[in-house]
């Protein structure tokens, strides 16, 4: 297998999609062109494009020894953050854990999450956790005010406080915020915490590879310098992958497939998938355009979501990640009684017959008019998985230049925002809450 990031579409272009395709060519080196000179819509987010290769020593050895504190006094640390503040850092730390290393001991602080949702009894039974035990706190937001986080930042500062005292958690909340100005800047300078910037040109769902999720990748113990440097290397030599990538799912778009799965036959991979939903989905709906992105998870979502993908409405293609090694080998025994028939695998490692799943489903959605892409890594390691969060990046930002959209920004999510602040009645919202108390009352 290669040692990069690879994209195979032979199963997915051909005829009509073949033609767009090849249609596409110009309009995408164009997008590229847009993309690397910074003429395009959004131009002020594109700090995330070279970040790997700027990052310097000094910021990954102040990162290490941010971790080391935490991990030197906290058996819990919870990170604080939404959307793109916890997805990368999550997708990497799953990818990379013992898939039962929350019931596990040792091997450094448990990370956990909060401030992705506003789920009471959540939040309780992460504070029941956590109670009599030592934890940490990194929060992330560029203002300070974004209300997921800032109701759990409150909370667990709180807790922290009254639980360790303020000279603890002083020594162990980090926050990554804004380089001069919000809410939590003010509170850190104000409390002594170790800060990190968030740059001021690098999108949320772009920031995996800075402090947002560099930090709490190297409290849960996994080698940012590997992740960096895969990076690095789809950095300097990735764009024959991304724009394979780009051009095929947007000539398929373009033939009637408006919706993407994105499909891996390894559990470590999940929330991969759930950082690239929002990745895609925040970057290029826009305009009552784009394509919808969704995940499954083989061969488990096979007994539930099989059949609509088999069968359903042709309006769908997969992009199949599809890894090479798995991290361990484990045999399958043979059995003399024999009944439940599988003697006829006995002797095989479990990947043989994982891999002949994946081979066999694509086989039968492709026959079955699905169109498969194919995004081939040599295992799931750090430096691969630093390679493959830069080529989603980069090839987003191309497939919504393709789109003719601008990828970096996301005026759809504050309308909720706006009836949930007037819900609230909170000061500044009296006449939006007025409307909304009156529409209800019809």
């Amino acid at each position: 297998m290669n040692d990069k990031i690879q994209v195979i579409s032979k199963y997915a272009l051909d005829g009509n999609a073949l033609k767009s395709a090849e249609a596409l060519r110009m309009t995408a080196m164009a997008a590229k062109q847009t993309l690397e000179s910074g003429s395009g819509a959004g131009n002020d987010f594109l700090g995330w494009l070279h970040l790997p290769s700027s990052i310097d020593e000094q910021l990954l050895q102040d990162i290490e020894r941010s971790a080391a504190q935490l991990r030197s006094e906290c058996e819990y640390v919870i990170s604080i953050g939404i959307g793109g503040s916890y997805l990368g850092a999550k997708a990497v730390i799953e990818a990379l854990s013992d898939h039962f290393a929350a019931y596990k001991s040792g091997n450094g602080p448990k990370v956990l999450f909060a401030g992705s949702n506003i789920g009471e009894d959540y939040l309780y039974d992460m504070m029941d956790l956590v109670r009599g035990h030592k934890f940490g706190i990194i929060v992330i937001s560029k203002s300070g005010t974004t209300t997921e986080p800032g109701i759990a930042f409150r909370i667990f500062k709180d807790m922290l406080e009254k639980q360790e005292g303020k000279a603890f958690a002083q020594r162990n909340i980090v926050a990554v915020t804004d380089a001069r100005r919000g809410a939590l800047r003010g509170l850190a300078t104000q409390e002594g915490y170790a800060t990190y910037v968030i740059p001021d040109d690098v999108g949320g769902r772009f920031s995996v590879l800075t402090p947002v999720g560099l930090l709490p990748i190297a409290v849960a113990g996994f080698d940012i310098r590997a992740l960096v440097a895969g990076a690095v290397e789809m950095e300097k030599e990735g764009d024959e992958q991304v724009m394979h990538y780009a051009i095929a799912r947007n000539a398929l778009y373009k033939n009637g497939k408006k919706i993407e799965v994105l499909a891996n036959f390894s559990p470590r991979l999940h929330f991969i998938a759930e950082w690239w939903k929002q990745l895609y989905g925040e970057s290029e709906g826009k305009g009552h355009k784009g394509i919808f992105p969704a995940s499954v998870d083989f061969t488990t979502d096979l007994h539930s979501m099989g059949q609509m993908i088999q069968d359903g409405e042709r309006t769908l293609f997969e992009t199949v990640l599809s890894v090479g090694d798995q991290q361990h080998e484990v045999i399958i025994p043979r059995d003399e009684e024999d009944l439940d028939g599988l003697n006829y695998i006995a002797g095989k490692n479990v990947d043989y017959v994982n891999k002949m799943a994946e081979l066999g489903t694509r086989l039968a959605h492709v026959d079955g008019g699905v169109p498969n892409l194919i995004i081939t890594m040599p295992t799931v390691n750090e430096r691969y998985l630093g390679q493959l969060i830069y080529f989603f990046e980069k090839a987003c930002g191309v497939s919504g230049y393709i789109l003719g959209v601008n990828p970096f920004d996301q005026p759809g999510v504050e309308a909720y925002k706006k009836n949930m602040f007037a819900l609230l009645e909170k000061p500044g919202h009296e006449q939006a809450t007025a409307q909304i108390k009156a529409r209800l009352k019809n």
